[in-house]
């Protein structure tokens, strides 16, 4: 067998030491039987292993698809530490240590939007949490809507559904941010209690103007719900646009907040965190169990928590990436933040470069491009993304496809038919990037090589010659 890589040898090594400190603790109890991993077990984890090569590599900077970002190595090791022990952080019976680490990690992340004040704690991923922030707003603001962005996620649309709460959809405008003028002209017309801001879409990576949505706050009286699942770390980066910058900026006045650290915070799916700025609203978890946890009287995860069973391996690892990279302005962590978004600026300018493909007028605003091959048609142009994107994963490129509205791209991408105006409502199928490893920045060369010959193969097998297509 060949020699282990120095950096799994160096994982396993640390992951190691570890898991022998920990050990530690239980060396004074009687041995206890455990299960054995024979070679039964070493053929299953050799068919598991093959069988998980059915992916796409999405730790390599060649992997510019999805919001897929591989967990830091420290992650990575203190989960798996963790894990021996299993605890849950449902309450301080099933998990002591790792929740007194996840309330330290919550903590962290309070700091980096601004909270000195808060209630909130990690869940099973992003769309609980935000569950549990618009049903804290239901609590607070019975049978008033629920309003969003037609590019906010989806499960805004399903979590109002399940809590019963009305739902308002908001035209975005063609940077796909939510228009404040159809906002506020629902809010005249509807009975909206809570306004979903979304800071960093997973379309597009728009920022929704949070700070001039303040503004209508105080007209209209409605709480602020800030999805930051995708977006919310980005508040550290210091190359942003002044208008994303001033959406950030406005955080510390949102209502209730949702970030995903296992998006960009390097950690293994799922962590999600949910944050509430009152910390009063902790009233509406309050409730009694008849069997579970007794031995405390302090205020426990579990009783701030719509979930039961979480688990604490997750509060670890978080814990163990917060202590190795600070979230600290101009620190490693934020650098790498800010190397996605340049990447992000490179790859679009080598594609407003190239007049096979139309790009958004605007820079992206966090670190996804999206981008359309020119065709006559947004049909057409449609299908050339499909074979392109086919084109490139035979090229070891792996990118994304999104359906996103034609308003999105310039006017003139596509010819307009003498006397007819094209649909707002109209939809083409682009080419998409995510490029939110920090890795990415150095990989643009070799990821528009592949692109491009990605492309010249598409249009040499089709015989169009773009310029011409365009141009009808």
């Amino acid at each position: 067998m060949p020699p282990l890589p120095p950096q799994l040898d160096e994982f396993l090594s640390r992951l190691r030491s570890a898991q022998q400190t920990l050990d530690q603790a239980f060396d004074q109890l009687p041995p206890s039987p455990s299960p054995d991993l024979g070679e039964d077990a070493a053929a299953i984890l050799t068919e598991a292993a093959e069988r998980m090569q059915d992916n796409d590599p999405y730790h390599h900077p060649l992997y510019a698809g999805q919001m897929l970002k591989p967990p830091h190595p420290i992650a990575r090791a203190a989960y798996a530490m963790a894990m021996s022990i299993n605890p849950n952080n449902h309450a301080l019976d099933g998990g002591r240590a790792s929740s007194a680490m996840e309330l330290e990690a919550v903590a962290t992340l309070a700091r980096m939007f601004g909270w000195p004040t808060y209630l909130g704690h990690l869940a099973s991923s992003g769309t609980f949490a935000n569950l549990e922030a618009l049903w804290v707003a239901g609590q607070l603001r019975p049978g008033q809507a629920v309003a969003s962005s037609d590019q906010a996620h989806y499960t805004h649309t399903r979590i109002s559904g399940v809590l019963g709460l009305p739902f308002v959809t908001i035209p975005s405008d063609n940077t796909g941010r939510m228009d404040l003028d159809a906002l506020e002209a629902a809010l005249q017309t509807h009975d909206i209690g809570t306004v979903v801001v979304t800071l960093g879409t997973t379309a597009v990576g728009a920022v929704d103007p949070l700070d001039r949505v303040l503004a209508l706050q105080a007209r209209y009286g409605f709480r602020i719900h800030a999805d930051a699942a995708y977006g919310g770390y980005f508040t550290l980066a210091g190359n942003l646009g002044p208008e994303a910058r001033a959406a950030f900026d406005a955080i510390p006045y949102a209502d209730s907040l949702v970030v995903d650290p296992h998006k960009h915070g390097l950690q293994p799916y799922g962590c999600g965190c949910i944050l509430f700025r009152d910390p009063s609203v902790g009233r509406f978890y309050r409730h009694d169990s008849p069997f579970t946890y007794f031995t405390s009287k302090e205020l426990h995860l579990g009783q701030i928590s719509l979930e039961c069973s979480r688990a604490g391996a997750s509060a670890v690892a978080l814990w163990a990436t917060q202590k190795l990279l600070p979230y600290q302005p101009g620190g490693t962590f934020a650098r790498g933040l800010e190397a996605g978004r340049e990447a992000a600026l490179a790859l679009r300018q080598r594609l407003v470069n190239d007049p096979r493909f139309a790009v958004p007028i605007g820079p992206p605003q966090l670190d996804i491009v999206y981008y359309a091959p020119r065709a006559v048609t947004p049909a057409a142009t449609s299908a050339l993304a499909q074979a392109i994107f086919d084109q490139a994963r035979h090229r070891d490129l792996y990118l994304a496809l999104a359906t996103l509205p034609t308003r999105f791209f310039p006017p003139d991408t596509w010819p307009k038919p003498a006397g007819i105006e094209p649909s707002p409502q109209a939809s083409v199928t682009c080419l998409r990037s995510v490029l939110m490893k920090p890795e990415h920045r150095a990989w643009i060369p070799e990821i528009s090589r592949r692109l491009d010959e990605a492309t010249t193969a598409v249009l040499a097998r089709q015989f169009v010659n773009p310029r011409e297509s365009a141009a009808g």
